[in-house]
């Protein structure tokens, strides 16, 4: 009996409430549904500004995986209204489209922001960002952006508000 209390007094965190753990994976399961839907608009808009098209070949690609997997999840973007598809053609973002990519984008550069200003190396937090975006809260980017802007100085690399990319104190790339 007295090993249990020992070991259960060094828990930094004790067990919490069920309600409150129900919430926490409700949350991320709905996290990871919404994933990759994100991550494949975000692609299609980015795909679009780089070059005025996103053909299915170049989002297979961008995202490592075949064609027949790019096709399922774009007939899946399709019925949910986020993107159209043109026989010939390409991909082209919905309304509702472009505003989950552009929110997609701004939710991706403010984690990024945040992580480069902990000292992360700039491509490392590109690439952490891309999994951290789709799970933190409201509340928690905003905790991010503030920290973010508050630990900014002149001479410190800046997020571009319209693209992805690191730019100079100037606004050069």
């Amino acid at each position: 009996m007295m090993a249990k209390r020992t070991m259960t007094a060094e828990v930094a965190n004790p067990l919490v409430k069920a309600e409150a753990h129900v919430q926490s994976f409700r949350q991320a399961r709905r996290a990871r549904r919404l994933e990759l839907v994100q991550d494949y608009v975000e692609l299609v808009a980015d795909l679009i500004d780089d070059g005025g098209e996103a053909r299915q070949i170049d989002i297979a690609a961008r995202l490592g995986v075949a064609q027949p997997t790019v096709a399922k999840m774009l007939k899946r973007l399709a019925e949910e209204g986020l993107i159209a598809q043109r026989p010939y053609r390409g991909v082209f973002l919905t309304d509702a489209g472009k505003m989950l990519a552009r929110e997609s984008r701004r939710r991706h550069q403010i984690v990024q922001s945040f992580l480069c200003a902990l000292g992360i190396s700039p491509e490392t937090a590109r690439i952490d960002a891309e999994g951290i975006e789709h799970h933190v809260s409201a509340e928690t980017l905003e905790a991010f952006k503030g920290f973010a802007k508050a630990r900014r100085n002149s001479d410190e690399p800046e997020l571009d508000s319209g693209h992805m990319r690191i730019v100079g104190a100037k606004g050069q790339t």
